[in-house]
C-alpha cells in the first residue's frame, strides 16, 4: 500500500513538473492568457488518460499468465522511466519551449496530451503493470495509486501555472531545476527496480 502511494507520488510529480508539450502549453497559455487558462490545460490528463488506462489494463490482464511477456514489458518500462529521468537531468529552460497558443485551453491541452506518445508508453509499460500488481494484492492500493498520481500530476502543473503567472523567473531558477534533478534521481531508482523485476520474470 505504502509502496503504491509512493510510486504514485514520484511518477505523478515527475510527470507534472517535467518539460514536454503539455507543460509548454501550460506555461504558454499562462503567459498569454492568465493563470486560469494555464490551469485548464493542466486538467487535460484527467480526460485523455482514462481511455488509455482502460485499454492498457485490458491488454495487460490478458497477459498475466505469460511471464516472459510481462518481463519484457517491465524492462521496456524501466528503460522508459530511465529515459524520463535522463530528460529531467538535462531539462531545457521551459520558457524556450513555449509557442503560439490560442484560448480554448482545455481543448488544446487534451489534443496535446492525446497526441503525445508519453501517456501511452507510461500506462502500458509502467502505470498499468503497477495497477495490475496492486489490484492482485490489495484493490484499495491501486485506487490510492491512481488518486495520488493524478493529484500530483495535475497539481504540479497547476502550481506551475500559478507560479508562472506570479513570477516568470522561477522557470530558469535553481529551485525548479533542483526539483527536476531530485525527481530524476528517484525515477532512476524506479527504473532500476523495474528492469530488475523484468529480468527476474524472464528467468522465472
Amino acid at each position: 500500500m505504502i509502496g503504491l502511494i509512493s510510486a504514485g507520488l514520484v511518477y505523478g510529480l515527475s510527470a507534472g513538473f517535467s518539460p514536454g508539450p503539455l507543460m509548454a502549453l501550460v506555461i504558454s497559455q499562462t503567459l498569454k492568457h492568465g493563470i486560469r487558462e494555464g490551469a485548464q490545460v493542466a486538467m487535460a490528463p484527467l480526460i485523455t488518460d482514462l481511455p488509455i488506462i482502460l485499454v492498457s489494463l485490458l491488454v495487460l490482464t490478458r497477459l498475466t499468465d505469460f511471464k516472459i511477456v510481462l518481463g519484457v514489458i517491465s524492462i521496456i518500462g524501466g528503460l522508459f522511466v530511465a529515459y524520463l529521468a535522463y530528460g529531467n537531468f538535462r531539462a531545457p529552460r521551459l520558457e524556450e519551449e513555449t509557442g503560439r497558443a490560442a484560448p480554448q485551453s482545455l481543448a488544446k491541452g487534451v489534443a496535446a496530451n492525446a497526441l503525445s506518445p508519453h501517456p501511452y508508453l507510461f500506462w502500458l509499460t509502467v502505470g498499468g503493470p503497477v495497477i495490475v500488481r496492486g489490484w492482485s494484492e490489495h484493490p484499495v492500493g491501486s485506487v490510492a495509486f491512481l488518486l495520488v498520481f493524478f493529484t500530483c500530476l495535475v497539481g504540479a502543473k497547476m502550481l506551475t501555472a500559478w507560479i508562472t503567472g506570479r513570477s516568470r523567473q522561477w522557470l530558469s531558477g535553481r529551485v525548479y531545476r533542483s526539483i527536476l534533478f531530485i525527481l530524476g534521481g528517484l525515477l532512476a531508482v524506479y527504473a532500476f527496480f523495474l528492469i530488475r523485476e523484468g529480468w527476474g520474470l524472464l528467468h522465472y
